[in-house]
């Protein structure tokens, strides 16, 4: 067990979050073998740091006394000041702990702690887009569009556990694997100095997407949301929300496919955030496995490597309570 993680503690619950950019999901676990319960999504634009968000779920859920938490956050952690980038929150981990009357305050990246979940992920928790089958101890690859792009994975240490792995590889440069990717390229580099891959597979990049497309066409765009031009796409119903998606699919396919081979995950891609979780079977019939697997010469080593999209609910939850020595009894 790592030197700061709080030992378990049978009669008080752990405080689990999951923050993003948009939503704070809370929730407690009371230790090992049993569920996490009392489960909350607050909005984050309505607090202005995570101690007044936490105080709030708290106070929603009667008070109980909790003195252990871990939190992830779609944020680097580098030092004690965590700067969201999609998001206005600015705090003190420290002054944090302090503030919430807590012993120990584990702060992880939100995609370090879907890393660490994904080992007790079971076949139900688990949708596979395309063929292929995981090398047993492989290394695993971590990806999710949510409001940014979140990046992650699992390699096995030399003792034979799993190791947890945290990155910023949503904010990549972004490539083009043919003509209309790079005219699209070229629109979004009139708006942003830096095209990384989260400007474009995200909800916000799905928003970024359908505005370059009209451009290319000379169509009006409309002041669309993510959730809009999706639904659009979906139902078929406005040729540029359609093709905003179907470009989305694919991107995201190039990218993961170029970060499985960057980390040869043999182990499989496994897919997270709220974008494709809300595209269900259309995902499955996208573009997304073909553009994972054109690869040229490597294209049959890419069709071996399996993709999953992860069902399990609250998984950056499941991972911060394993991260906190305490395995769900659901898991």
């Amino acid at each position: 067990m790592p030197e700061n993680q709080p030992t378990p503690n049978a009669t008080l619950p752990f405080l689990l979050g999951d923050v993003g950019g948009t939503h704070a999901r809370f929730a407690l676990v009371y230790g090992n073998k049993t569920p996490i319960s009392q489960v909350k999504v607050l909005s984050t634009g309505q607090f202005p740091d995570l101690a007044t968000a936490v105080t709030v779920y708290l106070h929603q859920i009667g008070n109980p006394k909790v003195v252990n938490a871990c939190i992830a956050i779609a944020n680097p952690i580098l030092g004690d000041v965590v700067e969201m980038t999609n998001n206005e929150w600015r705090f003190s981990i420290e002054t944090t702990r302090q503030t919430l009357g807590l012993e120990k305050l584990l702060m992880l990246n939100d995609w370090e702690a879907m890393a660490m979940a994904a080992p007790a992920f079971g076949t139900i928790d688990l949708e596979q887009i395309g063929k292929g089958s995981p090398v047993e101890n492989a290394t695993k690859g971590m990806i999710g569009p949510g409001t940014g792009l979140g990046v992650s994975y699992l390699v096995r240490s030399r003792r034979g556990d799993w190791v947890p792995i945290a990155g910023e590889g949503g904010h990549v440069s972004l490539s083009a694997t043919c003509e209309r990717e790079a005219d699209i390229l070229r629109t979004l580099w009139q708006m942003f100095p830096h095209v990384s891959a989260e400007r474009v597979i995200s909800g916000m990049g799905l928003e970024n997407l359908y505005q370059a497309i009209c451009i290319l066409n000379g169509t009006a765009a409309e002041p669309l949301s993510a959730v809009q031009v999706s639904q659009r796409g979906v139902a078929a119903v406005d040729a540029a929300c359609e093709e905003a998606l179907d470009q989305l699919c694919r991107f995201f396919g190039n990218t993961a496919g170029n970060l499985a081979l960057t980390l040869g995950a043999r182990g499989g891609i496994y897919i997270g955030g709220g974008v494709i979780g809300q595209l269900g079977e259309y995902f499955a019939q996208s573009g997304f496995r073909a553009a994972f697997e054109a690869k040229g010469r490597f294209q049959k080593y890419m069709m071996e490597i399996p993709t999953y999209v992860i069902r399990k609910e609250q998984p950056a939850l499941v991972g911060c309570a394993m991260a906190l020595g305490v395995r769900p009894i659901n898991h």
